[in-house]
């Protein structure tokens, strides 16, 4: 069986250092055998990758590709926390969409992390979801993600 590990190289993925907490908590923490990771934000290469409210500032499309990177990020947390190939299954993911008046394609823009989560770990990708707009995020990031996922 292939590892979780190989099949991120499979993909051409590379987990992305974890980001900084912004307050007084920590990415993820592990209680039994699920990992719980805070709210994940775009951060790339410790930046975040853009700010605005979804279907104003920020398209849809790069809100889903904001998401993904937000889904990176807290895979990245989980790595950090007990290594990638522990997980057995994603269990919940809740996405947060800055949503400028009226935007209601939350659920599109959360895609962007469940896809990925399916991309990387097939069916022990598949998940119960939140897609939750909201009127803002920490620094006017567009979109955050959280993650609960099953460990061994």
């Amino acid at each position: 069986m292939t590892t979780w590990t190989e099949r991120l190289a499979e993909l051409g993925i590379e987990l992305p250092e974890v980001a900084a907490p912004l307050a007084a908590y920590v990415p993820a923490v592990r209680s039994g055998s699920h990992v719980y990771v805070s709210g994940q934000l775009p951060f790339v290469a410790g930046t975040l990758a853009a700010t605005g409210k979804v279907g104003a500032e920020v398209s849809p499309e790069d809100a889903k590709r904001y998401a993904r990177i937000s889904g990176l990020n807290a895979l990245a947390a989980v790595h950090a926390l007990v290594g990638i190939d522990s997980v057995v299954r994603v269990v919940k993911a809740v996405g947060f969409v800055a949503s400028a008046e009226g935007f209601t394609g939350q659920p599109a823009v959360v895609n962007g992390a469940s896809e990925l989560f399916g991309e990387v770990f097939g069916d022990a990708g598949v998940h119960a979801r939140s897609a939750v707009g909201v009127s803002e995020l920490p620094l006017g990031a567009p979109v955050e993600v959280e993650l609960i996922v099953e460990v061994n």
